[in-house]
């Protein structure tokens, strides 16, 4: 009988035993009676009100009948040294004065079963406690209680002969596969190694983005590998008690030790590899001593073992530097964000058993997923397995992987938000504003799609196409700047007034500026130097201020070329939607009537017929931009580009 069943049936007879008291408790139970002295029932048999006497088993009290339905029973008490009827014959009541023959007086003789049960009331409170006592104890070995078992390892095994999950099952990271397979090669052949004197590495640190994949690959590893394989996270070695967290890792290498070889796999090794002394105060407290312990199971004396460790985080700028040398952590993977080839094979590995229509085409959906990991791509996939089924289709198609991708970067439509008309106008001014500008700096992403249907946060939005590009140029960077400004110039150029709509869009715009300047280097005047240094705790892992070091004439230089360049784009945007005008109001109309317009359609628009001019008279471009050149219609258009990869950004 295992430890499950043997509570199921304690915790039985518990209910049992209590069920069988409440019984025998309300079966022994009397009618309530009035307590009498022994004169004032000498004085009712002299009355001739007494049915009947008895005397219970205890010889130390009656209980008395009247003749009278009316009259409650009552019971009174002897001393049970002499009996009832000597006592009475001391009270003046001889049995010759009894009317005929009342009262009768009988004797109550105690069962022996009813002595067991007594015993058994005593002394079966005490054998639960026990038993209930010893059950918790076995199950706490059993089961490796936390609750008793404060120092031993929760790590989970896993033996590895019927893996579900393979290399096979990885894809987008080809690299990482490869330095893990060597890993798997190295536990199935040892001696291959070996007899070329090589050491495979103690330790492998896998880094990357949340939803990479690490977690994957340590689990393609366990299938491969067909060893031995311990997975816990970090977090599990740290307790409130000084020293638990130390044991834990002991226990662990011992396990780990005697199932050589094997792997071990710390999952978030962060939550206890943080840099030691970057405490509150630096003390010395149970992480620290918990990481001195993997420091020496890792690389001390005795080592000598076929144990890998593998390891998982996504903050390795916070770990302790003993924990990274060479003889520890010696090898470590890094997980990127996949390109678009990387995203299609994902893609292929989660429409494995869906049902895909014959329309969808993985390589369109991989370019039009640009920074998407592997957890996107597969809340991608269930998204539009999901709409699929609610909207009765028979096969997932392209329209809902299209929607999933939007659902999953920028969240549900929220079409029923109260809008007020004049609103609704700003807003299709302002995201046409974006577009616009965007369309005709050759610079720019593509538009892909321009909503004024709210989405997440944002009251409407402005989608680009954009690729996997890591090296952005002034060029683009500035084009970015000016399509950021194309919504608050439009408000201003067409309702001569501004709202807090750019709010968002300002705040990137001044963080785009300043970085250009104080971190990439782009200033004319400034040149190639950073200015200000990054400081954050390690403790926190949050950068908590700047170091300022520049003086203060350069932090008025950096000022002022962060303005020039916003004016400037500023400018540039306003001199745009100058020129398109007629543009803008089309756009504006098209967004009011359809909400909707995606780049086909837009690029339709800009090149059909003009719309017929506008009676508002623009007003003039702000003071404090800069005037930039003149340029006519046609050198700021540019032929479309829809054939780029599309990934909806917010504008």
């Amino acid at each position: 009988m295992n430890s499950n069943k043997l509570t199921r049936w304690f915790v039985s007879l518990l209910i049992g035993v209590a069920i069988l008291a409440i019984v025998w408790s309300y079966s022994t139970s009397t009618t309530p009676t009035s307590q009498i002295s022994i004169s004032q029932l000498a004085q009712q048999i002299e009355d001739d009100e007494v049915a009947e006497i008895m005397v219970n088993g205890d010889g130390r009290s009656v209980t008395i009948t009247y003749l009278s339905e009316e009259s409650q029973p009552a019971t009174a008490q002897i001393s049970g040294v002499t009996s009832l009827e000597e006592l009475l014959t001391s009270y003046g009541i001889n049995q010759e004065d009894y009317r005929d023959g009342r009262p009768t007086i009988t004797y109550d003789r105690p069962s022996s079963w009813g002595n067991w049960l007594s015993l058994i009331g005593i002394f079966l409170p005490a054998v639960l406690i026990i038993g209930f006592i010893f059950l918790v104890f076995r199950q706490a070995q059993g089961n490796n209680n936390q609750a008793i078992s404060f120092g031993k390892s929760r790590a989970r095994m896993f033996t590895g002969d019927h893996p579900t999950i393979t290399f096979a099952d990885v894809a987008g990271a080809e690299e990482a596969k490869e330095e893990l397979e060597e890993v798997v090669e190295f536990l199935k052949e040892p001696e291959k190694f070996v007899s070329f004197g090589a050491r495979i590495p103690k330790g492998v640190l896998m880094i990357g983005s949340p939803g990479t994949g690490k977690t994957l690959l340590a689990k393609a590893v366990s299938g491969e590998a067909g060893v031995p394989f311990f997975s816990i996270a970090g977090s599990e070695f740290v307790e409130m008690f000084v020293g638990v967290g130390a044991s834990r890792v002991r226990d662990l290498f011992e396990q780990a030790k005697r199932n050589s070889p094997c792997i071990i796999f710390i999952d978030e090794i962060d939550a206890v590899g943080r840099q030691r002394g970057a405490g509150l105060g630096g003390s010395h407290d149970e992480r620290e001593q918990t990481l001195n312990q993997i420091l020496v199971e890792m690389d001390g004396f005795g080592t000598d073992t076929h144990v890998i460790i593998l390891a998982a985080t996504n903050r390795p700028d916070i770990l302790d530097p003993a924990l990274m040398r060479p003889g520890r952590f010696d090898r470590r993977v890094v997980i990127d964000k996949p390109d678009y080839k990387g995203r299609e094979a994902i893609f292929k590995v989660h429409l494995r058993g869906k049902p895909v229509a014959s329309n969808v085409n993985v390589t369109d959906l991989a370019r039009a997923t640009p920074g998407f990991v592997g957890a996107d791509i597969e809340n991608t996939v269930n998204e539009a397995a999901l709409l699929a089924a609610r909207r009765n289709r028979k096969s997932i198609g392209m329209a809902e992987f299209h929607e999933a991708v939007e659902r999953v970067q920028l969240g549900p439509e929220r079409k029923s938000r109260v809008i007020t008309p004049q609103e609704r106008e700003i807003i299709a001014y302002h995201e046409a504003g974006h577009a616009l500008v965007s369309h005709f700096l050759p610079a720019a992403l593509p538009l892909r799609k321009v909503t004024i249907v709210p989405r997440g946060m944002g009251l409407g939005l402005t989608w680009y196409m954009e690729d996997d590009t890591i090296l952005p140029n002034k060029t683009h960077m500035q084009a970015r700047i000016a399509s950021l400004l194309g919504g608050r110039v439009a408000e201003e150029i067409v309702f001569s007034e501004i709202t807090s709509g750019a709010s968002n869009d300002l705040q990137r715009v001044t963080q785009l500026a300043r970085a250009m300047v104080t971190q990439l280097g782009m200033s004319d005047e400034l040149g190639p130097r950073v200015y200000g240094q990054k400081q954050e705790m390690v403790f926190l892992g949050r950068e908590i201020s700047e170091q300022r070091d520049y003086s203060d004439a350069i932090a008025e230089k950096i000022d002022e070329e962060v303005r020039q360049i916003i004016d400037k784009q500023y400018a540039l945007a306003t001199e745009i939607l100058h020129t398109h005008r007629q543009h803008l109001d089309k756009i504006a109309r098209e967004l009011l009537e359809r909400e909707t317009l995606d780049a086909e359609e837009f690029v339709a628009l800009i090149e059909g017929e003009p719309w017929p001019s506008s009676d508002k008279t623009p007003p003039t471009a702000p003071k404090t931009a800069v005037k930039s050149e003149s340029k006519s219609e046609s050198d700021w258009k540019k032929p479309p580009s829809l054939d780029l990869p599309p990934s909806p950004t917010p504008a």
